[in-house]
């Protein structure tokens, strides 16, 4: 799949035109069971022609650049997207930078321009729900009109519904908040997802003898403080890894006093089961599979340790 930070760039990076391309519009945040079915009628589409099926995709996200102190937190990193994106089938992706030139552009000639001119769309694929150009002024019927005028074929896909839920990067976002990742797994097509680096900590889980991997995530958005049963997959290149985890998020509330004040602070901590070895360092990524049980505190270090032993069985009956 070719990646092209800005539509102005194609000819520079591919050498040429894309080549008679459909193309999906979105921000694609999760790359969802919905986005999925967008891309899918992109491919489609472009594939009957002998053309590319392309993805117009934008960065930052508009809510961040709008106001970024009230912007969701992404599903998703960039590099995150654009993986499963090539995952998804896409030939090429135009990752426009969203700045104050392009928000203020008028929704005419974000059709004319950016559609037309720059990617040269023979057809454009876009959710129902679809807004474009400044003030958000454009919408569907709006793009199928003007799309019309300039050879254009327009596919407006309907809401995607999974188990009579309508499938949103919203209603995921609410899922995870809520701790309830088998229902974000539902609506993504795939496991709720954390990736980040092992960093050190203060190792008390090798203390009490249950050792973690500290991950320092990427992403900005974390299940609701608990304990997760996970699939813990290495991804930097290292050896093959894929094992079973009991992962806790959340303020180590037991040690509380211990912390100096640093007690607020959200960890990602990892026991791989089945597992004895240095991690720091390493890329890993954890595939939310169940909530095991919600944070709390423990009288003792002793009383922690028990429930965690309980974590690990209940971890295993998750993940057989």
């Amino acid at each position: 799949m070719h990646v092209i930070r800005g539509r102005q760039r194609i000819t520079t990076v591919l050498g040429r035109p894309l080549r008679a391309p459909a193309v999906a519009i979105g921000n694609f945040d999760g790359v969802h069971c919905g986005h999925r079915a967008l891309l899918a009628i992109a491919s489609r589409l472009a594939h009957a022609e002998g053309g590319e099926s392309a993805v117009l995709t934008f960065d930052p996200h508009p809510a961040r650049f709008f106001a970024p102190e009230l912007a969701p937190p992404m599903l998703l990193t960039l590099d995150r997207r654009l993986e499963l994106l090539a995952e998804a089938g896409a030939d090429a992706v135009v990752v426009e930078p969203f700045t104050s030139d392009f928000a203020a552009l008028p929704a005419n000639r974000f059709v004319s321009e950016v559609l037309a001119k720059d990617l040269d769309a023979r057809h454009v694929v876009v959710g129902w729900d679809f807004t474009f150009g400044a003030g958000r002024k454009g919408n569907a019927a709006l793009l199928g009109s003007k799309g019309a005028r300039l050879n254009i074929g327009v596919s407006v896909v309907p809401p995607v519904m999974v188990e009579g839920l309508v499938c949103s990067s919203t209603k995921i976002r609410e899922f995870v908040l809520e701790g309830r990742v088998e229902g974000a797994a539902m609506l993504l097509g795939r496991p709720f997802e954390l990736t980040g680096h092992v960093v050190h900590g203060v190792e008390r889980g090798r203390t009490l003898g249950i050792p973690t991997a500290n991950l320092d995530p990427e992403s900005d958005l974390l299940p609701q403080p608990g304990v997760y049963a996970a699939w813990a997959c290495r991804v930097d290149g290292g050896l093959p890894l894929r094992l079973r985890a009991a992962v806790s998020i959340g303020s180590n509330p037991t040690f509380a006093s211990e912390s100096q004040g640093a007690s607020s602070a959200v960890l990602v901590e990892a026991h791989l089961l089945e597992f004895d070895g240095d991690l720091y360092g390493a890329r890993l990524r954890l595939e939310f599979a169940g909530r095991v049980r919600a944070q709390r505190s423990f009288p003792s270090a002793d009383d922690l340790v028990a429930e965690i032993r309980r974590d690990i069985l209940r971890t295993r009956e998750l993940l057989p």
